[in-house]
């Protein structure tokens, strides 16, 4: 399951990483942004080449579904269906 966070861009264009992302993550540690649509993608530069497309998947299918839920086209389920539909993905 994705980790989600929340965090703000300052006047400057500055965004701060919430702590509970930083992981894998060092100070000085390159990162790439790609823009797909409205979805922003941040990943570190040394693994920009593994799984660029499933990335860009990933953003695709959660634009859509962020499109569903704004137009009430939405399922309410139980967490363990909602895994076993997400197996399917």
């Amino acid at each position: 399951m994705a980790n989600i966070d929340i965090t703000r861009m300052s006047s400057k264009g500055q965004v701060v990483i919430p702590l509970s992302m930083r992981d894998n993550l060092k100070e000085g540690d390159k990162l790439i942004v790609i823009r797909n649509n409205a979805q922003l993608i941040l990943k570190k530069a040394e693994d920009f080449d593994e799984n660029i497309e499933d990335d860009l998947e990933f953003a695709r299918r959660t634009e859509e579904a962020w499109k569903r839920h704004q137009r009430g086209e939405f399922i309410k389920m139980e967490a363990d269906d909602f895994i076993e539909e997400m197996k399917k993905w």
